[in-house]
């Protein structure tokens, strides 16, 4: 069984070579990484380039946007599993591949596994910022505001090809919609696994401004809506309020 890890990379030169020293460092031999650059200007090329003998497939190409690039890394994958390890992001710790392979070769109908995720600070990474610990599994606290770390999510391609892709008419909430559709309107069988498996520098997309969390809000309730979770509108500002203990743990 092997894991294909997509990396989606657009002026990424400042922290790219922690997160492909990170998927480097694992011990699990059947994987492999597919980069999808977005034409960086900056030096990324040049580091993936320095790092070629680790990267099996790779494009570099004008695109629209993370999601755009994670679909063509799907298309692309050609292992049993997919992950993503964005280039701010790094595995943590060696064995993860492994451990994940294992719940999914111990159990031949699961079809997703997910763990825990902290976020750190940016420029420290061992400064722990929050610490979103997930919990097991239970479809029905999607309808409290509940999600798994879309990082630490690993998916079986067959649920790509059945279920699809992201949707890119989502500028910022199409992991969410794709996390609903799989898990919760399709109800793909899956597991967690209690460790921490990815640490994710503060600072993402959908947080840099009020207007982009507005929008984010507004666009958790579409996914919501579309994938026939219950009131919509009152989960979608759950979500948000859950986020605050992950700042006390």
């Amino acid at each position: 069984m092997q894991i294909s890890i997509i990396t989606a990379t657009y002026n990424s030169e400042t922290h790219l070579q922690e997160a492909l020293n990170s998927y480097k460092s694992q011990t699990l031999q059947n994987k492999e990484l597919i980069v999808i650059d977005g034409l960086s200007k900056d030096k990324t090329l040049e580091i993936l380039k320095q790092n070629h003998q680790i990267i099996n497939k790779s494009v570099s190409e004008a695109d629209k946007g993370i999601y755009d690039a994670l679909n063509k890394g799907i298309n692309l994958a050609g292992g049993d599993i997919i992950g993503i390890l964005h280039s701010d992001d790094f595995f943590a710790y060696s064995t993860l591949l492994a451990d994940v392979t294992d719940l999914f070769e111990k159990d031949p109908n699961l079809q997703a596994v997910y763990g825990d995720l902290q976020y750190v600070d940016r420029d420290d990474p061992n400064k722990i910022i929050r610490n979103w610990v997930s919990g097991k599994f239970d479809r029905n606290n999607f309808a409290k505001g509940w999600m798994p770390p879309h990082p630490t999510l690993f998916i079986k391609k067959e649920c790509f090809q059945k279920f699809g892709v992201y949707d890119l008419t989502y500028k910022s909430a199409a992991d969410y919609d794709l996390i609903l559709r799989f898990l919760f309107k399709h109800k793909i069988t899956t597991s967690y696994l209690p460790k921490v498996l990815v640490k994710m520098r503060v600072g993402g997309l959908s947080n840099k401004s009020i207007k982009n969390r507005i929008r984010a809000n507004r666009e958790d309730r579409l996914a919501l809506k579309t994938n026939g979770v219950p009131n919509s509108l009152w989960v979608s500002i759950l979500k948000p309020l859950s986020k605050i203990t992950q700042y006390l743990k």
